[in-house]
């Protein structure tokens, strides 16, 4: 029933224009790699401070923007990578390597939104001064964050190519 139904959306005609346009492919792809550097250049800056660097930012605004910045680009990246998917979906959804990076996204994503549960209980330490280490699981989150991030990056370059 699965390969059936990507066997039905590489044969959709939004796959074959996508297979077979010279711009249109490309454009996508440009998309695809437009949301993945809004969330990853947003992640990466809000990680390095819940670890410690920059103390002398005030977490609170930096958190509201770069948590926005970093959704936008995930659903910027969702999008486009879907339509990248689709025009080629049996091969993609047959590579372990595809699966695993889908996996490790999910990983990423979840690790986000346990923490912003967190900081939205009240646990957002806006009021510690900026020269206190911040709690343990907000480290340790960043560094699970950082970590995964990196694989989903490695593993999105590798997919191509394997």
């Amino acid at each position: 029933m699965l390969e059936a139904w990507l066997t039905a959306l590489e044969g959709s005609t939004l796959a074959g224009a996508l297979r077979n346009s010279v711009w249109v492919y490309p454009l996508v792809n440009a998309g695809h790699i437009l949301g993945v550097a809004l969330l990853v250049g947003a992640i990466f800056p809000l990680d390095l401070r819940l670890l410690g660097i920059w103390r002398s930012v005030a977490l609170g605004p930096l958190w509201r923007m770069l948590s926005r910045t970093a959704a936008f680009g995930l659903a910027l990246a969702i999008l486009f990578g879907s339509l990248l998917f689709i025009t080629r979906a049996t091969e993609y959804a047959a590579s372990p390597l595809f699966i695993t990076k889908m996996l490790v996204i999910a990983a990423g994503i979840t690790n986000a939104l346990a923490l912003n549960k967190i900081a939205l209980q009240g646990a957002l330490p806006e009021q510690l001064s900026t020269s206190r280490r911040l709690p343990l699981i907000y480290r340790l989150a960043a560094g699970l964050s950082i970590t995964v991030w990196l694989t989903a990056l490695t593993l999105g370059r590798l997919v191509g190519y394997f």
